[in-house]
């Protein structure tokens, strides 16, 4: 109970470093993704700040002209700048007005309206990504416009003069992003003077208490109103950059970063699995030691008991023959009477049936200690064969010895006994007029069986494997541990028997595995 206690706690243990494990690496994905996605907003930051320094310096008296602007934006997309930008890295640039509308564009179409790129100053889709960036003090002019507007800068992306709408709301600016996130707000008293307007004016409202506002002198001489001249301040300024960037480097650096916690997560679910194969199998481990020590516990105990038996069999046989002789010189007296006669040797006959039986059991109960010596097999079997010859005559039962002349190395006596048996448990399942064959082959080089076949019934094929049990018999007259003895023999020898049919009727027990000198 205590050790399937501890299990349970070490498989909990093992499943909750699993989930730290994993929780970990999601975790370091999402800081690798947020790593890479604020790599690529910087590097757009970049490209952003070198892009308005170099359309700043196109300007000529506060003005940047179309002609001039184009070719810049068509290098930037196609990667001939500078060594900044690479080809294909910038997908599309536009630059807005005030008003929010694109002035100068190249590259892909890009869509203003989008909610993220109002409210967030970006967009991120499936293979772009979009930023707004603004773009101070210049004003786009066509190629021989004169006079240009006035430096009068409109606070960035205020209410519309035309319709009254909010294109881009007001975004907070990032860490890093070094100032406001939109263009330059406020407009400074210099520029407003020169403007010839109040800071009022400078916002796009008229001052209530002045009345008309003052024009620029270029701009009273054409007879501009207030309305026309905010417009054309609105339509010409610079207010803002677009630029759609490929993420297809961050989709990498996303990916790759992906199939590395994926195979830590997959180690450490080996690893946990392991560690909990592992630690099944010691547990297995512990409970078979246990069984063992108590098999072992087990065993020792039936030895002292099998030694306390043959003990008490070997005292036992000691009277038992007295008895008998006891009975045999009663039977032997003249004076004695005939029924007494009769009487005293049945009492011989049944002192004889019990002495077998102890004789066999004192025989199985012995250890098998094997001397291994060089054997003429064939010699072997000869004087089997002529210690059991007054049996054989008897029952009338013919014994062929058939194969080769081998040398086999065994113990002599136990391979005596072995063979005594086997025939000994022929001659009596074989009838009247019945035939045993003893035959002996060469299998390989090295090894060789012997068998023992003979004619009478036979052994029923669900009880081949358990003839060789101790106390187990087919025969009325047997004790039932002759082949057991056998078989701790041969098993003694490193050897191997079994049972098998012999056709047309009868039974052969062959031994496999003789080793040939």
């Amino acid at each position: 109970m205590e050790l399937k206690r501890r299990s349970v706690l070490i498989y909990a243990l093992l499943a909750a470093l699993w989930v730290l494990v994993v929780v970990w690496q999601v975790e370091e994905h999402v800081r690798v993704q947020e790593y890479a996605r604020n790599g690529l907003r910087n590097r757009s930051k970049d490209i952003a700040n070198t892009l308005g320094s170099y359309i700043r310096g196109l300007q000529v008296q506060r003005a940047v002209f179309s002609d001039r602007l184009q070719p810049v934006l068509d290098d930037l997309v196609n990667g001939r700048t500078n060594e900044l930008v690479k080809s294909g890295e910038v997908l599309a640039v536009a630059v807005l007005n005030t008003a929010g509308d694109q002035i100068a564009s190249a590259g892909i179409p890009i869509d203003t309206e989008q909610k993220e790129i109002q409210q967030e100053g970006e967009r991120w889709g499936q293979r772009r990504a979009t930023f707004l960036y603004p773009i101070e003090g210049a004003r786009l002019a066509q190629e021989g416009m004169t006079n240009p507007p006035a430096p009068v800068l409109v606070p960035p992306f205020t209410n519309s003069v035309r319709d009254g709408s909010r294109p881009f709301g007001r975004r907070e600016p990032r860490p890093g992003d070094g100032g406001s996130s939109n263009v330059v707000e406020g407009v400074t008293n210099e520029l407003a003077s020169a403007s010839g307007t109040n800071s009022t004016v400078a916002q796009g409202r008229p001052a209530p208490s002045e009345g008309r506002p003052r024009l620029p002198r270029w701009a009273r001489a054409r007879g501009w109103t207030e309305a026309q001249y905010l417009e054309a301040i609105q339509t010409h300024e610079l207010h803002g950059m677009l630029l759609t960037m490929s993420i297809d480097a961050f989709q990498a650096v996303c990916l790759h970063d992906l199939w590395l916690r994926c195979v830590i997560a997959f180690f450490a679910t080996v690893s946990v699995v392991s560690s909990g194969l592992a630690w099944g199998n010691l547990v297995k481990s512990s409970g078979l030691q246990i069984r063992l020590v108590r098999a072992s516990e087990l065993n020792t105990h039936l030895k002292e008991m099998n030694l306390a038996a043959a003990g008490l069999a070997h005292e036992t046989r000691n009277p038992l023959n007295i008895i008998r002789g006891l009975a045999q010189m009663i039977s032997k007296r003249p004076e004695t009477a005939p029924e007494i006669q009769q009487k005293s040797r049945d009492i011989i006959d049944e002192a004889d049936k019990v002495a077998a039986q102890l004789n066999e059991f004192i025989n199985y109960s012995r250890p098998r200690e094997v001397r291994r010596t060089r054997l003429a097999l064939g010699s072997v079997v000869n004087e089997v064969i002529r210690a059991l010859n007054y049996d054989l005559e008897e029952k009338k039962i013919a014994l062929q010895v058939e194969g080769e002349q081998l040398n086999v190395e065994a113990d002599e006596q136990l391979l005596r006994q072995a063979l005594f048996n086997l025939i000994l448990n022929a001659i009596q399942a074989a009838d009247g007029n019945g035939e045993i064959r003893v035959r002996a082959e060469k299998r390989t080089a090295t090894e060789a069986l012997l068998e023992v076949r003979d004619n009478g019934p036979g052994v029923p094929a669900e009880r081949r494997t358990e003839i060789f049990k101790p106390y187990f018999t087919t025969q009325k007259r047997g004790t039932g541990l002759g082949l057991a003895v056998v078989q701790q023999i041969v098993l003694a020898h490193g050897w191997e028997i079994e049972c098998l049919p012999n056709e047309p009727k009868g039974a052969v027990f062959r031994i496999t595995h003789l080793k040939v000198t």
